[in-house]
């Protein structure tokens, strides 16, 4: 059967919203839950970017789902202080912690004042960091010194069970790639003979355990709102590989995105206001052979009693089609059927 969990997005949502909203995914019925590790949103419009670290510990305690985040080591991380937040987490919740380990964006990485290597050397830096972040989980003393350094580093503090790296990817050679280390594979909606591509190119290369769908949603009572919601919150959601990885700023998507078509728009999010007829759609990327999927309403709700509200908290989602709404629908009308797509 179909894992089916809900993404939080820190870019968008206060963490202590984003903390209710995750005991409400668990009582609507959500399987598991994920989250994303950015410094900084895509757009300004979104408006937030909290700590994930902090607020897993919250999320994890408050709650009895799994939880994954997707992590960029090498740069704004040393691998050593991941690891050790990896362990920390899988040792308080056994079994209930994953990280997705990819070569970063621009976007997040540029604030250490370090250059932004060239996609090579990144993704060079990405395997010494995976094999930095699994020798310290495996208990073993750590010295290294290549595209990362690290001296005589060793976790006192250990998991039973280490926690899952699993290998985000948008592309079929990303995905081969992942293959040769990962636990599993996370990757996003796009075009379906794509996805189909990557997920046969991690498995045909070897690549072991579940591969995860997250999957970018515009949900609301009609369609010019979903409409316009996705075009508020997730335009920027279309510029895939190169450009994702290389823009610096949130000014710099928002550029962008005053050019970007509906059609695209309606590319890279599912747009929607009939809950039958996004179950069908969202079944259907999850019959290309997908083992978990992760909804997330590209919306942002915010708190009520925050006066400290700006410019682009004042343009957020009416609650309507803000998260609160979408978990709720969502638990009645698409989590227990998507569940059976893979029975």
């Amino acid at each position: 059967m179909t894992l089916v969990g809900l993404h939080h997005s820190h870019e968008q949502v206060h963490p202590g919203t984003l903390l209710a909203i995750a005991q409400q995914a668990q009582d609507a019925g959500f399987d598991a839950a994920m989250c994303s590790d950015h410094w900084a949103p895509w757009s300004a419009t979104q408006g937030h970017s909290g700590f994930a670290w902090s607020w897993l510990g919250a999320a994890m305690a408050t709650t009895t789902l799994p939880f994954g985040v997707v992590n960029a080591p090498g740069q704004r991380y040393h691998p050593a202080v991941i690891a050790q937040a990896a362990a920390t987490l899988a040792a308080m919740f056994p079994g209930r912690f994953w990280v997705a380990l990819g070569s970063g964006e621009n976007m997040n990485e540029h604030i250490t004042g370090d250059g932004w290597p060239a996609k090579h050397v990144r993704d060079a830096r990405l395997r010494e960091c995976v094999e930095v972040i699994r020798a310290l989980l495996a208990g073993e003393e750590v010295t290294h010194d290549g595209l990362v350094t690290v001296d005589r580093a060793r976790l006192w503090t250990l998991p039973d069970e280490p926690p899952l790296l699993v290998g985000p990817a948008v592309t079929p050679a990303t995905a081969r790639s992942h293959a040769a280390w990962a636990d599993g594979l996370v990757t996003v909606n796009q075009d379906p003979a794509v996805l189909r591509e990557v997920v046969d190119a991690y498995r045909d290369a070897g690549g072991r355990g579940s591969v995860a769908l997250q999957v970018h949603v515009s949900w609301a009572h009609d369609e010019a709102t979903a409409l316009g919601l996705a075009r508020e919150q997730w335009a920027s959601g279309v510029f895939g590989p190169p450009v994702a990885w290389d823009l610096d700023t949130p000014e710099a998507f928002d550029t962008l995105t005053k050019h970007v078509s509906d059609d695209a728009i309606r590319g890279s999010v599912l747009v929607e206001h009939d809950p039958a007829r996004l179950l069908d759609r969202l079944a259907a990327l999850v019959g290309i052979g997908f083992d978990a999927v992760y909804l997330h309403q590209v919306a942002t709700d915010t708190r009520p009693d925050d006066e400290k509200h700006d410019a682009a908290a004042a343009t957020a989602t009416p609650p309507s089609v803000g998260l609160e709404a979408f978990v709720e629908m969502a638990g009645a009308h698409l989590v227990p059927q998507l569940r059976e797509v893979g029975a």
